[in-house]
């Protein structure tokens, strides 16, 4: 089962970090996805940008409307995420708990959700 592992950020203690402990974290964070992938668990992981790079699209009304950053103000934001293959719940929770980002906020795991059509071709 697939399980999308967001990792949750306090952006004051990420934007407190020397660039050197910054750069151990990526390398870190990269050893991590390596480890991951040679165990079979691995499927796509990426960074994000800043909060303050954010951009929140929304439809009211039929209208769009644009504004810029994240949705709530919150003291922790989405920071990156990990899509990884685990067997069950138990076994995603032991891999998210290895994530060296968990120690500047946490891990929400999720089930990724198969969405079918009742369209036939």
């Amino acid at each position: 089962m697939k399980y999308l592992c967001m990792v949750i950020v306090d952006e004051k203690k990420l934007n407190a970090m020397s660039e050197s402990e910054l750069q151990d974290l990526d390398d870190e964070s990269l050893a991590h996805d390596d480890s991951l992938r040679k165990s079979g668990h691995f499927l796509a992981a990426q960074a994000l940008e800043s909060v303050h790079a954010a951009t929140t699209v929304r439809v009211r009304n039929g209208k769009v409307s644009v504004t810029d950053g994240p949705f709530a103000e919150t003291n922790e934001q989405i920071g990156g995420f990990i899509l990884i293959e685990a067997k069950d719940l138990n076994e995603a929770i032991q891999l998210a708990s290895k994530i060296p980002a968990i120690r500047l906020g946490g891990i929400e795991v999720r089930p990724v959700k198969l969405l079918t059509s009742s369209k036939t071709e």
